[in-house]
């Protein structure tokens, strides 16, 4: 397995990371915020996981298999969505949805690639850290070797397109402190 120690994985094409995307103050200001939703346990069809979560924006329903609209993005986060999109370099109308998720200790998000629909992903990681880790969805690529772990810093931000998005899956190990996900996506074209 790779890890960031001495040398930096090779990460797949179309990921990114950068740390201390925002700053210390500006966490606080987040995480105040957040305090401020009322956060619901996530639901994955008859499931329900360890985290909670609140959507802005457009959502996917993994019920009904299809977006569906939700509430607009609240004007206390209009910072962050901002440097977001200027990040990439779009306008901040092109920002879909807007995710949060509250993992309490021990919670883990399993291997997964995100919903077809949505095309990039921008991930903001508020008060810990955890371990992000990808491996190439083909199964028969799927070694030990294959699989990357990255760290992944609070006030860090990670970004997945293209191949990282659909040739490769994700997964983050169990947190050992609550840890809050700010995940931003926009649509394929």
């Amino acid at each position: 397995m790779n890890t960031l120690f001495d040398i930096s994985p090779d990460l797949p094409e179309g990921f990114s990371y950068r740390q201390n995307f925002i700053t210390a103050a500006e966490e606080v200001y987040l995480l105040k915020e957040i305090e401020q939703l009322d956060l619901q346990q996530m639901k994955f069809h008859e499931y329900e996981a360890k985290r909670k979560v609140m959507s802005f924006g457009k959502g996917w329903s993994f019920t009904e298999q299809r977006l569906k609209d939700g509430n607009p993005i609240p004007a206390a986060f209009d910072f962050l969505v901002d440097r977001i999109a200027a990040h990439l370099t779009i306008s901040k109308e092109t920002i879909a949805q807007f995710l949060f998720t509250e993992y309490p200790v021990d919670a883990v998000i399993n291997w997964h690639r995100d919903a077809p629909p949505f095309e990039t992903i921008v991930g903001v990681s508020l008060l810990s850290d955890c371990i992000f880790k990808l491996r190439p969805h083909d199964k028969a690529k799927q070694t030990r070797a294959a699989t990357i772990a990255l760290p992944v810093h609070r006030r860090s931000m990670y970004m997945m397109t293209g191949n990282a998005k659909t040739a490769w899956q994700h997964s983050t190990a169990p947190v050992k402190e609550v840890r809050y996900s700010l995940t931003f996506r926009t649509l394929r074209n």
